[in-house]
């Protein structure tokens, strides 16, 4: 599968592949993130989220839902190209974007069998966590341990000016 064949910029279009999948009983594990530059701690996250299950769809929050935290900086690159950059590795089975502040329209959506965020949250962090209990699904805790971050390459990069 190429790289832009991964990518579904309408997740709706997604649903019946993942119907498909499920229906031949793999498993489907759900992510989503920033993934603005692309660092050691994300392919850790999604091999790990990978190893979940048969099938990993990432979604990438969009300009527009980075601004609803105010704590998130801007991204530097689009979504566009973020959603490419993702969906060029290996453990990445598909990509949307992610329009909301918060990933439960995707996950309402999906059905995942297994949402898989980063050791930086807990289950008391996560306000989407009844949607995927409510969907069936469960929630597991995968990659390092968030010694690695954007935020922090942004930072290293601007003490070097």
């Amino acid at each position: 599968m190429t790289t832009f064949n991964k990518i579904f910029a309408d997740p709706e279009a997604l649903v019946p592949l993942l119907d498909e999948h499920r229906a031949q009983g793999k498993i489907i594990v759900f992510g989503n993130g920033c993934f603005d530059l692309l660092h050691v701690g994300h392919v850790r996250y999604l091999d790990a989220a990978k190893a979940l299950g048969n099938i990993l769809v990432i979604a990438v929050n969009t300009e527009a839902s980075i601004r609803t935290n105010p704590h998130r900086e801007a991204p530097i690159n689009p979504c566009e190209e973020r959603m490419e950059v993702i969906a060029a590795l290996e453990a990445v089975s598909y990509v949307v974007p992610l329009e909301a502040a918060l990933p439960i329209p995707l996950i309402e959506l999906f059905r995942p069998h297994i949402q898989a965020k980063g050791t930086d949250y807990t289950l008391e962090k996560m306000p989407e966590r009844f949607a995927v209990e409510n969907c069936g699904g469960r929630i597991e805790f995968v990659g390092d341990d968030k010694t690695h971050s954007s935020s922090a390459l942004r930072r290293a990069l601007d003490d070097r000016k």
